[in-house]
């Protein structure tokens, strides 16, 4: 935690899915850095404001966590930021006070400055929940004060209350005893009142139930990717290809003519010239290619994306998705969270490899990871694959998503077996359904779209730079020769289709493309679209594995990767 001594370190704690977030943007604005908390993969958030008395102040959203006992690698750290801060927001979800008061009471143990914020404010009175706040401060010793995150009421005295709080000295009771004092405390401050489950309340149920909750998420997943692919594909069309058409080509084409159009340095910068002409795709270079890819190709599908999740997340369907798939996941060593990056992988899966964060050990990122590089193509690849194989029936696309589709059972249940360990039970909390507030969505999307940029853009220039220096080594004329046997002994595939493969390693859906051309019969057709689903990973995918998993995991998966499709290549030949 990069603190300044001078700056007093506020922490936001409580229990998952109590409005945390809602509460650090309100804070902080959005001006703040997503960090990996120091020896681990654990991310908190981090932002500044100013207190009462202008006082600069840290603000750290601290994982998630039901109480102070350690169970998982998040547990540990939210106990060790605890015990280096100065003062504690403690946010609780006002419709469900029993279940948070437990955190609070062992926070109170610490004996730091604390203030316990009643959040959600607002849907206690649509609940008919009612509680006692001046009776609550009196039982707990500590201020009080009710907001509502997503509108921003009680924000103001929420920030008034931080520049006074002393920290009190407080009774440790055992776990018995804690739960006795909750149970004193809810009665003493708390009424119910009769309520009547209204429209959304009654869907909340359809969605978790398994029969009806699998058809609802059937029916999410699809007007997901159709807003996904809708957005991402009109920016692209629209606004980032004319932006490098009509601005940026321009100024690339006299810097190649300034630079003779050729050369060490004039193929590393800007490419190589197919036919005396840039092609964003092909030249390589690194204001060329290297600037395209990861801003005019991948960054429409990456802001589609995360506005779509965002509006889910928000409103609550996630958990409900994870559920509805946990017992799948569990068979193949991962659990219900792990469909995050597999969901986010079928955008792009540069947020998808990103998102591998979100799991909890090396295992099920390795798991998740290999399985998603092999059986999950991206948007931009899925609508190739069905234009160009499509044109020769719909049975053809369903053997190469099917093919896909086995591969991802097979081995994950492969790797579940393989690999020594065990994937964690995670327990999530089940959030009611709520309404998104337009500016908390495109916040969290500012935050993610400039996390992308800052980490991804650097490592797919240094994938084109790479690239670049192996072609001037001639090692991809020698890739062709030694893979030629492959194409044409077991794929069945011409010589020829080694340059789609070579620039699959880019952009997959490219590759796909570039197989129209070569008048390949049907079953070549297929084979070569599924080898080239899974056969490596695409430049930019490659160095976020990269980074998020080490080069040895990234490495083992690649084996992995080439192994399957040489022999599901092989396999196919045979078959069809």
């Amino acid at each position: 935690m990069n603190v300044k001594p001078s700056e007093k370190k506020i922490l936001l704690i409580g229990n998952p899915n109590v409005g945390k977030s809602a509460i650090f943007s309100r804070l902080t604005g959005a001006k703040v850095t997503i960090s990996n908390y120091p020896g681990t993969t654990v991310g908190f958030t981090q932002g500044f404001m100013k207190l009462r008395k202008k006082d600069p102040a840290v603000v750290m959203d601290v994982p998630g966590v039901y109480n102070l006992t350690v169970a998982s690698k998040a547990d540990e750290v939210a106990v060790e930021m605890v015990s280096k801060g100065d003062l504690i927001v403690n946010v609780l979800d006002s419709t469900n006070l029993e279940r948070n008061l437990f955190l609070t009471l062992e926070l109170r143990e610490k004996n730091i400055p604390m203030v316990v914020v009643l959040n959600m404010w607002d849907e206690t009175r649509h609940k008919g929940v009612e509680i006692d706040v001046e009776k609550l401060e009196k039982e707990l010793g500590l201020p009080v004060v009710p907001t509502c995150g997503l509108t921003g009421v009680g924000i103001k005295d929420l920030v008034e209350s931080l520049g006074d709080v002393k920290e009190g000295k407080f009774d440790v009771l055992d776990r018995d005893r804690k739960w006795e004092e909750v149970g004193r405390i809810v009665e003493s401050t708390q009424k119910l009142h009769h309520h009547h489950h209204t429209l959304l309340e009654r869907f909340e149920d359809l969605s978790i139930r398994p029969k009806t909750g699998l058809f609802i998420a059937a029916l999410v997943l699809y007007l997901s990717f159709s807003v996904v692919r809708f957005v991402g594909e009109n920016l692209i069309r629209y606004i980032f290809e004319p932006l490098f058409q009509d601005f940026w080509y321009p100024i690339m084409m006299k810097l190649s003519a300034l630079m003779g159009s050729g050369g060490i340095l004039h193929d590393i910068l800007v490419g190589r010239l197919i036919n005396g002409d840039i092609d964003f795709v092909q030249s390589f270079g690194l204001l060329t290619t290297g600037l395209f890819v990861p801003v005019a190709a991948v960054l429409p599908y990456i802001f589609s994306f995360y506005l779509v999740l965002g509006i889910l997340e928000d409103l609550g369907y996630l958990p409900r998705l994870a559920t509805q798939v946990d017992n799948l996941m569990h068979r193949l060593g991962l659990h219900g969270y792990a469909i995050v990056p597999m969901i986010l992988g079928l955008g792009c899966t540069v947020p998808g490899a990103m998102a591998l964060r979100l799991l909890e050990n090396r295992r099920e990122k390795f798991i998740a990871a290999t399985l998603m590089a092999i059986t999950v193509p991206c948007m931009a690849q899925t609508a190739m694959i069905v234009g160009l194989v499509g044109e020769r029936g719909g049975g053809y696309v369903a053997i190469i998503f099917g093919t896909l589709f086995i591969l991802m059972i097979v081995k994950g249940l492969i790797l579940n077996r393989t690999m020594k360990g065990n994937s964690p039970e995670i327990l999530w909390e089940i959030p009611p359904y709520r309404m998104p507030q337009i500016i908390a969505v495109f916040k969290k999307l500012w935050m993610r779209v400039a996390e992308f940029t800052k980490e991804a853009i650097p490592y797919v220039l240094l994938g084109v730079f790479l690239v670049n220096i192996l072609y001037m080594f001639k090692f991809f004329d020698l890739l062709a020769r030694v893979f030629a046997p492959v194409l044409s002994g077991l794929w069945g595939l011409p010589k020829d289709t080694i340059s789609a493969l070579l620039v699959g390693f880019l952009r997959k859906d490219v590759a796909i493309g570039m197989l129209g051309p070569m008048n390949l019969a049907t079953k070549q057709l297929v084979i070569a679209s599924t080898v080239l689903a899974i056969y490596f990973p695409c430049m930019a995918t490659f160095v976020v594995l990269v980074r998020e998993l080490g080069g040895k995991d990234t490495m083992k998966i690649v084996g992995i990767m080439l192994m399957t499709a040489l022999i599901v290549g092989t396999i196919m030949n045979i078959v069809l």
